[in-house]
């Protein structure tokens, strides 16, 4: 196994990484962001006011695309134990 083949496993696993994330983190971005501007426009200060929709965002995201995320990972981890053998070399 060459440095290419293991940098080509880092970058593949770190993609997953952000491809499972990112609609996750970008949920909770976006309802972070409107909890901000309504907090700003009626003057509520409160910093755990966010806590509770953001939590929501992300359980809803992850009943909505749990299914997809699981298929990917699996997929992922099926793709690297078939990589094995090749790895033993």
């Amino acid at each position: 196994m060459s440095i290419g083949d293991v940098v080509r496993l880092l970058r593949g696993g770190i993609l997953e990484v952000l491809l499972l994330a990112s609609p996750l983190l970008l949920a909770a971005l976006v309802v972070g962001l409107v909890v901000a501007i309504l907090q700003a426009t009626t003057s509520i200060q409160e910093q755990t006011l966010t806590f509770v929709p953001k939590i929501a965002a992300i359980l809803l995201m992850l009943f909505l695309l749990g299914g997809w995320m699981f298929s990917q990972l699996s997929d992922y981890t099926a793709q690297l134990f078939r990589m094995i053998p090749d790895m033993a070399k």
